[in-house]
């Protein structure tokens, strides 16, 4: 009987651990798939196809303010680094509609990006997207709130400018005719007309362009350039121009670097630092055209070996219509638009334009502009702990042959052409 109640007692016990072992392992599991649900969130269906049509900006944060996905306006406009907001006023709204969970809609400044001190005006709209997932959407108001002023002081500018040239076409045309009976004067005077006739259709030009530059659809963001291809185009541009000043142009550019922005006006903004360069360099002189990825951002620099820039010049040489020699830019038909125009393409790209010079030693030009930030994919499961995405990894083999082709690209190129290097001289400190 003792040896009968000593099985039942062990076999109740043994049932009694078997259920807590049970219930321990069910709680754990349910634990487990709690935090695996917070460490990889995923984003409600439709949400991704509903980001990709926005016009606005948009991006989907999770519980710890991870960037889960962001639409490409986002990226353009430089909302997101890193996959994270990459402007405290955005992390701040997200935080109070977190905290009340209220809708928010406020228009508020933020830079255009990392560098420079350019802003842009954003009406922000954040919300709750379920209980666990925040919603900004982000539309750039700044050509509205800045349109006014751009209109006042170009009507301002170009004015004063079309005075000159066509007052000299009028002065001309008068004297053709007093000098109709006189061939010499007449072909003197002529010549002298299409010499104001074309700096006026000079200045037309680049006015046109400044007009693009500051209209709503100048800048279309979400596409992808290369930079090394933008520099190539703007050197090409030059070729003619440098053969028959006798100036060098040295280029190293391959830094396989890719911005968002328009192709088009980024060669013009980079054709005008070039032509200034050769403009103001000395006949037989060198001008350098370097490009190098640094800190996050890519470097494009124009170095000439002229004339250069007394420091006084440096504050208001990309103010529009500045010349720093009257003489000598209607000498080298300049209109002094040029660097107005590289500053406002630079600030439309979110980037910014710096100048060093030396009096008698030359000038070196840099534009810096933030690379492009590649958007994370949303999955339903994450292998970090940072609730967004990682990008698939190359493999060792198609790394190895990308490096073999990219070798034998660089030894096809020499064997093209000789190597040039970029001389740049001491400038002294950045303004």
């Amino acid at each position: 009987m003792d040896s009968m109640w000593l099985v039942l007692t062990a076999l109740a016990f043994g049932i009694f651990l078997g259920a807590a072992f049970m219930i321990v392992l069910h709680m754990a599991e349910r634990r487990g798939s709690n935090a695996a649900r917070v460490v990889a969130p995923t984003i409600p269906d439709g949400i991704d196809q509903v980001l990709e049509v926005l016009e606005s900006a948009g991006v989907v944060l999770d519980p710890s303010n991870n960037v889960l996905k962001a639409s490409p306006g986002a990226l353009a406009l430089g909302l997101v680094r890193q996959q994270q907001l990459a402007h405290p006023e955005l992390v701040e709204l997200v935080t109070s509609v977190r905290r009340t969970g209220e809708p928010v809609a406020q228009e508020i400044g933020v830079a255009r990006g990392p560098f420079g001190e350019a802003t842009i005006r954003l009406r922000v709209r954040v919300a709750r997207l379920g209980t666990r997932f925040i919603m900004l959407l982000a539309e750039d108001r700044t050509e509205a709130h800045r349109l006014d002023e751009v209109r006042r002081d170009f009507v301002a500018n170009i004015s004063h400018e079309l005075k000159t040239p066509i007052a000299s076409v009028s002065l001309l045309a008068e004297a053709l005719d007093q000098a109709a009976d006189e061939p010499e004067q007449v072909r003197r005077f002529a010549g002298r007309l299409t010499v104001e006739a074309s700096r006026l259709a000079h200045i037309t030009s680049e006015v046109i362009e400044l007009s693009r530059l500051q209209a709503r659809d100048a800048l279309r963001p979400d596409v992808l350039v290369r930079v090394d291809e933008v520099v190539a185009a703007a050197v090409d541009q030059n070729r003619v121009v440098a053969a028959a000043k006798h100036v060098e142009i040295a280029v190293r550019a391959s830094s396989k670097a890719e911005v968002y922005g328009d192709r088009a006006l980024m060669v013009v903004a980079v054709h005008n630092l070039i032509s200034n360069a050769i403009a103001y360099s000395n006949e037989g002189g060198r001008v350098g055209v370097g490009v190098r990825v640094h800190g996050g951002a890519v470097e494009i620099a124009v170095t000439d070996q002229g004339i250069g820039l007394e420091s006084d010049d440096l504050e208001r040489i990309f103010e529009r219509f500045y010349r720093v020699d009257q003489a000598r830019s209607r000498n080298t038909g300049g209109s002094g638009l040029g660097l107005s125009i590289v500053k406002h393409t630079v600030q439309n790209h979110g980037g910014d334009v710096r100048v060093w010079s030396q009096p008698g030693r030359g000038s070196t030009f840099m534009v810096r502009l933030p690379l492009a930030e590649v958007a994370p994919e949303s999955t339903p499961e994450s292998g970090g702990g940072d609730g967004a995405a990682r990008e698939p990894a190359a493999s060792p083999g198609a790394a190895t042959s990308a490096r073999k082709s990219d070798r034998g690209a660089r030894r096809r190129t020499a064997a093209a052409e000789p190597a040039t290097r970029v001389a740049i001289p001491d400038r002294g400190d950045p303004t």
